[in-house]
């Protein structure tokens, strides 16, 4: 099994390499490119390799980027910190969705889905892209509908729909409600993010992931950054980077 692997970050590709070899042995990892510019160059020049690992954030910008510069009829899995992207990645020939770090299981469920899909990926990927979605689609995925928090010596459940945002800070994670209640969590918010459907919620930054309904405008900010503002109002500015601030808004705008 040929494989492309697309990642800026040496400890994520050694991470990537270790575990590939572990479920494996007969992968090949035939180049390791870190930027979307010698990407597309790659894909211009050489034959395509069975698979592409693909982290999403690179060095001089991100991986969608790629698709628009040249065409890829190979099967990709998406590796990323983040799970703003996930919509976006299956609009593209990606098979899977990876958080890092990425764990030994979580791959060998990826790579028995590429086994599964090889006869969808050896004929037309235009003819064969929606057979493809059906057997990827989100809907299928299932995500937490409630969560069960604190309150004195109670516990009650807050259902997702009525949270604001989950914010962090001093490693502390906490629940706010659209009334401003704030609630202890005992997760943390890169936990969270593989709970809650990423079309309702949004990781902003380190310190926030905000619920679509909570936003009520966003406003410019320096350098290309977008700061968001919310009902019930932060204790902290929440601001996306100049580097996500496309995506939060294709997200925003339901594409």
């Amino acid at each position: 099994m040929k494989v492309l692997i697309i990642e800026d970050e040496a400890p994520a590709f050694r991470r990537l390499q270790t575990v590939l070899e572990e479920v494996r042995p007969d992968a090949n990892i035939i180049d390791v490119i870190d930027t979307v510019a010698e990407s597309a160059k790659w894909f211009k020049n050489h034959q395509a390799p069975d698979i592409v690992f693909m982290d999403i954030q690179l060095s001089d910008g991100i991986s969608f980027e790629i698709f628009d510069r040249v065409k890829i009829e190979c099967p990709v899995i998406f590796t990323t910190a983040f799970d703003e992207y996930m919509l976006r990645a299956f609009k593209v020939n990606s098979i899977d969705y990876l958080l890092k770090p990425i764990k030994k299981e979580a791959l060998m469920l990826s790579l028995q889905k590429y086994n599964s899909m090889k006869n969808i990926f050896s004929s037309s990927l235009n003819t064969n892209l929606s057979e493809l979605v059906k057997q990827i689609r989100l809907d299928d995925r299932q995500f937490k509908t409630r969560f069960l928090v604190k309150m004195a010596d109670a516990m009650i459940s807050i259902e997702t729909n009525d949270i604001a945002y989950f914010q962090t800070r001093h490693g502390v994670v906490h629940l706010v409600n659209r009334e401003g209640r704030k609630y202890l969590m005992d997760v943390t918010l890169d936990e969270l993010v593989q709970q809650l459907d990423p079309r309702t919620f949004y990781r902003a930054n380190r310190q926030f992931i905000v619920h679509f309904g909570a936003i009520k405008k966003t406003h410019r900010y320096h350098k290309g950054k977008l700061l968001l503002e919310v009902i019930p109002s932060a204790e902290a500015q929440i601001i996306v980077s100049s580097e996500k601030s496309t995506a939060f808004k294709q997200w925003l705008g339901g594409g």
